[in-house]
């Protein structure tokens, strides 16, 4: 027979077990509202592709080459310097990316480049025209600056980045 005690540790362990594997899940998974892919992904209109994108922050796909492509749009739009496009979200893409917010979204800024804030971006990419290779060219238009990106046939987003002109928008490596 196990004393209250025992039963009291046992109910408190469980239940701090939950509250960590709650924790756990990612906020995009948790809400739903992720693609759960592993590239930053788009089909058909363009300004409709970033709606179910991945967070990059601090926290989440930090050093990446999908959080390399939001640093672009924070350069484009003139809150992050040029040099400063290395594909790692520390604090001054942070700082970056909350000033982005308070300009381009109806969301208080929390420097966490997630669903809303992708979906705002999204809006200001802009068709170009077809390859054929059967990618599609689109540009993000810019406060600053434009550049160019490409859909490839699986819907997956390249870049330019310096002297390459093809690299793919992922949330698993950085190459940038």
């Amino acid at each position: 027979m196990f004393s209250k005690r025992a039963k009291a540790t046992a109910g408190t362990i469980a239940a701090l077990t939950a509250a960590v594997l709650g924790l756990s899940a990612s906020p995009a998974s948790a809400s739903g509202t992720y693609s759960g892919l592993a590239y930053v992904y788009g089909a058909g209109v363009f300004a409709d592709d970033w709606g179910n994108e991945g967070i990059v922050d601090q926290s989440h796909n930090t050093v990446s080459n999908a959080t390399c492509l939001w640093q672009k749009i924070l350069y484009a739009d003139g809150f992050l310097a040029a040099g400063d496009i290395d594909g790692d979200f520390g604090p001054q893409t942070a700082a970056a990316t909350e000033l982005w917010q308070s300009v381009h979204t109806t969301a208080e800024p929390d420097g966490s480049a997630g669903q809303i804030t992708w979906t705002a971006a999204g809006k200001l990419l802009r068709n170009s025209s077809n390859t054929t290779t059967g990618n599609t060219v689109s540009f993000y238009n810019g406060s600053l600056y434009d550049f160019y990106l490409t859909r490839d046939s699986n819907g997956y987003y390249h870049f330019p980045d310096g002297n390459v002109d093809d690299r793919i928008a992922g949330y698993n490596y950085r190459t940038c």
